[in-house]
């Protein structure tokens, strides 16, 4: 056999066998954590759990995506909650009557937020110790054994609205019994603070009742006003030592509440088996796993990966809330979750769903512009009391139902909010190619956010500004906070959306709405830069400090309006940029800060630095389980911040810049490996989603590419920038002739007819 097809079948052997992730990837502990935040995280989208250790007792703390407080802020009903009125406080410099109007309920009030709704307890002390704790990623189910020989195993349902456990091999009966939210504790009131949680009692809630039965518990917790929500649980004794059991929480009288209480599903699912669950579930999970999957030399990253995937799949689900800060694994502390388990729109739930396209998980990240749209009415309802304007734009920071919380408003009532989230129904598009979605959710949007900013902006002279701008969280919550002149963090999103929507407007045929969106766009500036072609905030202010919030660099990453194909003078940009960063230093920045960093290294194509910022996120800032808590937990001074509230953003950021160091797509050119250290010989993918609907599998042997491999959902033209270090290369499964300009092959392909290109 001639080596070059030897190779080549090698490289589709290792393809076909992708998919699955092995066990290695897995998380897999002697013993079991001690606290909630290191739990073993299961989930469906709609229902979570963690999987930990209370005193001598197994302990599953339960959560339920749509258990929200939703009482409304009374501020924001006053006159002054008005972007006008800010703004003139600003310029007679006496904004703290802003802060206490605005800022001051977000810490003051317990609501609205996210809540709790109760956790599961298995005596275990006579179980003998602990052998291995096991979270099996494939097929996403727990496994615990002790020394006794007792054995737990536990699923979050894939198809169901319900959570499964099953016991064996029990040496001596076990008791299940369900640990209530403290809502009542009078022992808790104390304010604390909205990071590290405040008391549940503070909510004001009644306590709950607790029934039980020989096989059953049903727990009923009334919320604010007429919202409840309700927790059941059924078990059976299958044989001697051998029981199992499903549990399932169901909300009432909320935007997410079904038609079926939670006694009736526990009591339907226990007319079957744990085993037959498992095997759907199971289905489930192998479907999801085929959608993509990578092959890294960095065993690290590889493990970060598929971790950071299981956890997406098991977050976000058709049918259920997007992802906020905890997604459905809210503390279990007798507090309310940092900063209120809300949706921060100034960055979390933007990174949350920033793999998700280029996975290929489509269905999976379709769950946020779904709630986008879904409460867009409320949105504009909000535009036009707060900003007096016509048109959409979110909360910085928002409800389940997108209702605004408050907090440091600059960030929390911006006005490029919607605009950030734009990009998101843009991207839905791109990645997909469904007309339909563009037509009647994606363009409407956009265009929506871009008669707002038409409605708000100001002319100063030739040129555009806003009547007041900031730059996440740059300033934190001071006046210096806010800037006169368009910060670039703002400037970058606003050319995004008038960018994006003249795209979709001509994509549409509407052409002369193309045109007028492209005649606002060139009434705005560029970009502030100094004198090295380095970001500033804004004009005439450097970042001179560290800072966890890259928001003057969204030009670069994630917007791409500025990138390295674009020739030069942008390149420079990029480099004079990641320069003038990093001479801040990493002493404010937080986890989240070094996956976006990864990300912002992938995109100058700078494969090292991408890596190692990717590795010191996944080994500073996370927990054993995976879960990003902020600081550095390492000890190795990476960061000032070493505290731990857990929230997602991070994660989801660290999977997206490991997929940019393997594919990217900016300006319709699909570039493969453009990212990758020089040390990486043997690694490949399958099935990374580039923009237009192109799914690519690509594999390096010895450091060079063997097979690149790119299938057409939608056919239509194919740009791909020329990766191999070779003239002669065999091409198949295009469509006519390819041409070749600058490094860039261009072809026609045809839907559902892979293009296979190989060295000859």
């Amino acid at each position: 056999m001639k080596p070059a097809i030897l190779i080549t079948l090698l490289l589709l052997h290792i393809l076909s066998c992708f998919g699955q992730p092995e066990q290695d990837h897995d998380l897999q502990f002697q013993t079991l954590a001690k606290t909630w935040d290191e739990g073993i995280p299961l989930g469906n989208g709609m229902l979570g759990a963690l999987i930990w250790q209370k005193d001598s007792s197994l302990r599953i703390s339960l959560d339920r995506a749509d258990l929200w407080d939703l009482r409304p802020v009374k501020e924001f009903s006053l006159p002054q909650f008005r972007f006008s009125w800010v703004k003139e406080q600003v310029e007679r410099g006496t904004y703290d009557t802003v802060q206490k109007l605005f800022d001051l309920p977000y810490d003051r009030d317990p609501g609205p937020s996210k809540i709790p709704a109760g956790a599961l307890e298995f005596p275990a002390g006579l179980l003998g110790k602990v052998e291995s704790v096991h979270l099996f990623l494939a097929d996403a189910h727990c496994e615990i054994r002790w020394s006794s020989g007792a054995r737990f195993l536990s699923f979050a349902d894939a198809n169901q609205q319900l959570g499964w456990f099953r016991w064996e091999n029990l040496p001596a009966e076990v008791r299940v019994s369900f640990d209530p939210p403290h809502y009542n504790n009078e022992g808790n009131k104390e304010s604390g603070n909205v990071v590290a949680g405040q008391g549940l009692s503070r909510l004001g809630y009644p306590s709950g009742k607790v029934e039980n039965t020989d096989n059953s518990i049903y727990y009923r917790q009334q919320g604010w006003e007429d919202f409840l929500y309700e927790v059941s649980v059924r078990w059976k004794k299958i044989e001697s030592g051998v029981f199992e059991g499903c549990w399932s929480i169901t909300s009432k009288n909320g935007p997410y509440s079904g038609d079926k209480s939670a006694w009736t599903l526990t009591h339907d699912a226990m007319e079957g088996t744990y085993d037959e669950a498992f095997r759907a579930h199971s289905d489930w999970w192998k479907d999801f796993w085929s959608k993509s999957s990578v092959h890294l030399p960095d065993i690290i990253l590889e493990n970060q990966w598929y971790r950071e995937i299981y956890k997406f799949g098991s977050a976000s689900r058709k049918g259920s809330p997007p992802i906020t800060l905890q997604a459905i694994w809210t503390a279990d502390n007798g507090n309310l979750p940092p900063w209120k388990g809300d949706y921060h729109n100034d960055l979390n739930t933007q990174l949350s769903y920033w793999p998700g396209y280029s996975s290929n998980h489509m269905e999976e990240s379709s769950v946020f512009t779904d709630w986008i749209w879904s409460n867009r009415e409320r949105a504009k309802n909000y535009t036009n009391t707060y900003f007096q304007c016509q048109g959409i734009n979110y909360p910085g920071v928002c409800t389940l139902t997108g209702d605004p919380m408050g907090g440091w408003i600059q960030y929390a009532l911006s006005p490029t909010t919607s605009a950030w989230l734009a990009n998101h129904f843009y991207d839905q598009w791109k990645f997909s190619m469904d007309t339909a979605f563009l037509r009647n959710e994606a363009y409407p949007f956009v265009y929506g956010v871009a008669e707002f900013l038409d409605d708000l902006s100001l002319k100063d002279g030739r040129k555009r500004k806003l009547p007041l701008s900031s730059s996440p969280e740059i300033g934190d919550n001071s006046i210096k906070a806010w800037y006169s002149g368009t910060t670039n963090y703002d400037l970058s999103l606003i050319r995004s959306v008038y960018t994006e929507a003249y795209e979709m407007a001509r994509f549409l045929g509407k052409d002369e709405e193309a045109w007028k969106w492209k005649e606002i766009l060139s009434e705005w500036p560029g970009f502030a830069k100094d004198p090295e072609k380095a970001l500033l905030i804004a004009q005439d202010q450097p970042l001179t400090f560290s800072h966890r919030h890259f928001s003057h660099l969204m030009a670069i990453h994630p917007l791409g309006l500025i990138d390295k194909l674009n020739g030069k003078k942008d390149l420079k940009t990029i480099d004079a940029s990641l320069v003038a960063l990093m001479k801040t230093g990493t002493s404010e920045w937080c986890g989240y800060s070094w996956a976006w960093l990864g990300n912002l290294y992938a995109r100058a194509g700078r494969g090292e630095e991408a890596a190692d910022a990717l590795r010191i996120f996944s080994t500073c800032f996370c927990l054993p389980n995976s879960f990003h808590v902020n600081g550095d937990q390492s000890g190795t001074g990476k960061s000032n911040y070493t505290y731990r509230p857990f929230t997602l953003e991070g994660n989801f950021a660290c999977a997206s810049g490991i997929q940019e160091m393997l594919l990217q797509c900016q300006n319709g050119i699909i570039r493969v490996f453009p990212a990758i250290p020089p040390s990486w010989k043997e690694v490949s993918f399958k099935d990374i989603r580039a923009q237009g609907a192109f799914l690519v599998s690509a594999g390096k042997k010895d450091g060079k590419i063997t097979e690149i491999r790119i299938f057409p959902e939608k056919g239509g033209k194919l740009l791909l920038q020329n990766p191999f270090r070779i003239k002669r290369l065999k091409v198949t499964g295009a469509a006519g002739t390819i041409k070749i300009h600058s490094g860039i092959f261009e072809m026609k392909t045809i839907p559902g007819q892979e293009i296979v290109i190989s060295p000859l």
